[in-house]
């Protein structure tokens, strides 16, 4: 058997491979910065947690790791690190955060980290030496000392470090030291003549990355024997897919909204598998086949959604068959409402009547150019609480008969083919067209009323017909062979072809002389009417016309992006008007505020959390004094802090009084 002769790889103990006296590393200066964020970070922390607790012989593999050995005299350092520097600082920074957290407690176990952090030749360096333009800050982190000049310093390498700092307890450090001591990767090194770039390329192009629903499959399946993988595939994971087919990434993501009444998905990560992980840290056996029989029970849901056809009721069909016209973001309470349903939670007639209301709600905003998505999740939320609480969630954002009147009278018909076969009472699976009954496009020879051609009309007159061609009123349904005849066709022979339609709505159009912006706008008002019989508004006061989002379903941002100061327009707390422009703004508000008004509960929040509340300033970074002895760090990201408001705001009962009113920029930002 031929051996490689330019690559050595080698399964390592990731703790003993960083502790070795000759283990010295060298960031080359062509690797990106360290850009590892808070979600990184608690993620890894997360998996060091369990695998601390998991069976003695567990191990948790972090991946690979590549390197070459150095050959200048000027990096003095044994290995250049090609691949895996995100992973190794990120490590550095937590063993850190233990090492500071009991250096006073536990002098043995701090010499043990030492020896991961520190050069054995020099223990005034670092065993990792990142690029030359931060290293001086990595190193100032990684041995606890302040800036040089005593500036305040704003670093990736200070956030990562703060967060360790707050969340490890110095009562856990023990075992957060045992759950490190379990890290496993691959050290691959590289020979003098191996291509370097090639080698990494490979290890980071090679195929597609695995999909949200994927990676939850591995996940479900990861530690089981091969008969329990087997069974758990059989009996529920093929079923589940069978039932939700190229869908089934929507459906776990549709899923997890209904389960936790929250948005899931947040830019740049995989939003729903860490969703999965964070609702089902640990799957046992017993567990997950309890967990995979309701995922199993909702799939079977979840398809008759897609094919509403398929429903053994035909008027849960019906809904099913409007929601995927109007809106499938609604699909996740549907998935509740139905599950309620099926277990004799809620009554038949209150499932529709809530699907009435989501009906309503989509059709009015869409038509008053109003967004319908990220509403559901608070719907969800709401129907925790009960049929009132979801009607008056429901009811408070759909807007008023007032301005969806407006909408219909001057703005483009919206679902034309369902608004229209719901007003004539027929079938939406029908074959019918939409007819113009003035044409989008009319021919100059095109007439109203059999005399006046249509290039006769002035421009003023073309512009106010043209202006109504995509209203309600000036649009009816026909049968295929009939919309042939009329299409284009004058309204004087329209209307004979009107008169032999089997749709009642369109053949009274047949009794109507002429057709112009007159009997247009009186057709509109008439059909108005019915539209607001048919899509009622829920009869509660309290209307949301500002479009004001929820605090809970406030979007979540990675790092600072582009825009970040001028997020909000507003933020309405619990009936006062906040001027707040961003969310580091809004964070030290709510925190300082509740510090006065529910002090309790942003001390117990914080406890458990593991901050952003501290005695003291316990290291370097931006802080803000709450009271004596009590101060808030502002070091964290945008999605940390938002997290911590929702959080603090859950803690005092107050999160469903909060709002805010996002501003141009931050509907723009991604």
């Amino acid at each position: 058997m031929s051996t490689a002769t330019n690559v050595e790889a080698t399964a390592v103990n990731t703790i003993g491979w960083l502790s070795a006296p000759e283990t010295t590393i060298v960031v080359p200066v062509y690797q990106r910065q360290y850009r590892w964020d808070i979600g990184g970070c608690e993620q890894l922390l997360g998996d060091i947690r369990a695998v601390a607790e998991s069976a003695a012989s567990d191990t948790h593999f972090i991946g690979s790791i590549l390197s070459t050995a150095s050959t200048s005299a000027a990096d003095d350092a044994h290995l250049v690190l090609i691949d895996g520097q995100q992973r190794i600082t990120t490590l550095m920074l937590l063993i850190a955060a233990l090492h500071h957290t009991l250096r006073d407690d536990d002098p043995e176990l701090a010499v043990e980290l030492e020896r991961v952090l520190l050069r054995h030749d020099d223990p005034t360096r670092t065993k990792l030496r990142p690029h030359e333009a931060w290293a001086e800050v990595f190193e100032d982190v990684i041995r606890g000392r302040s800036a040089a000049d005593g500036a305040l310093r704003e670093s990736r390498f200070d956030d990562n470090y703060a967060f360790f700092r707050s969340q490890i307890r110095p009562d856990e450090a023990a075992s957060i030291w045992h759950g490190l001591r379990k890290l496993e990767h691959v050290s691959i090194s590289l020979g003098q003549d191996a291509n370097a770039q090639q080698t990494f390329e490979s290890l980071n192009s090679t195929g597609e990355p695995l999909r949200d629903h994927e990676l939850i499959h591995n996940y479900v399946l990861m530690g089981l024997s091969h008969a329990e993988q087997r069974e758990i595939e059989t009996e529920y994971w093929l079923p589940i897919e069978a039932c939700t087919g190229e869908q089934i990434g929507a459906f776990w993501r549709d899923y997890l909204v209904m389960l936790t009444g929250r948005e899931v998905l947040v830019e740049g990560e995989r939003g729903v598998y860490d969703a999965f992980r964070h609702e089902f840290p640990r799957l046992g056996l017993a567990t997950l086949r309890e967990h995979a029989a309701q995922w199993r029970e909702l799939a079977e849901i979840y398809r008759t959604l897609l094919m509403p056809s398929e429903a053994p009721d035909a008027a849960v069909g019906a809904h099913f068959a409007a929601l995927n016209v109007l809106g499938r973001g609604m699909y996740p309470l549907a998935m509740r409402l139905s599950r309620d349903l099926r277990d004799g939670e809620i009554s038949a007639d209150d499932f529709s009547a809530s699907l009435d209301d989501v009906e309503s709600l989509l059709l009015r905003r869409t038509v008053i150019g109003m967004p319908t998505d990220r509403l559901v999740a608070r719907f969800c939320r709401a129907a925790d609480e009960g049929r009132d609480a979801l009607r008056l969630a429901i009811a408070r954002i759909t807007p008023s008969d007032e301005r969806t009147r407006v909408g219909l009278r001057y703005g483009e018909l919206p679902h034309a083919p369902y608004v229209l076969a719901k007003l004539a009472g027929v079938s939406l699976d029908d074959e019918l067209d939409v007819d113009h009954v003035l044409p989008a496009t009319p021919a100059d020879d095109w007439t109203g009323d059999g005399e006046r051609r249509w290039g006769d009309y002035t421009d003023d007159e073309q512009n106010a017909h043209r202006a109504l061609a995509q209203t309600l009123g000036n649009l009816t349904l026909l049968e295929p062979a009939l919309a042939e005849q009329a299409f284009d066709a004058p309204f004087p022979a329209k209307r004979a072809v009107f008169g032999r339609s089997d749709v009642a709505l369109t053949r009274e159009l047949a009794a109507t002389d002429t057709w112009g912006t007159a009997t247009i706008s009186a057709r509109t008002e008439d059909l108005t009417a019915r539209f607001m019989q048919t899509w009622r508004r829920p009869a509660i006061v309290g209307i949301d016309d500002d479009n004001l989002t929820p605090v809970l379903d406030a979007r979540k941002r990675r790092g600072w992006p582009r825009g970040w100061q001028r997020e909000f327009d507003y933020v309405e707390y619990r009936g006062e008007h906040w001027e707040v422009p961003d969310v580091k703004y809004l964070f030290n508000r709510i925190f300082k505020r509740l510090w006065n008004d529910s002090r309790e509960s942003v001390v117990d929040f914080s406890a458990r959390r593991g901050g952003p509340v501290y005695p003291a300033k316990a290291w370097n970074g931006q802080w803000d004094e709450l009271a004596p002895g009590q101060y808030l760090y502002m070091g964290w990201d945008s999605k940390y802090m938002l997290s911590a408001v929702q959080g603090v705001l859950e803690e005092a009962g107050w999160a469903s009084d909060v709002f805010v009113k996002y501003s141009y920029i931050g509907e723009a930002m991604r």
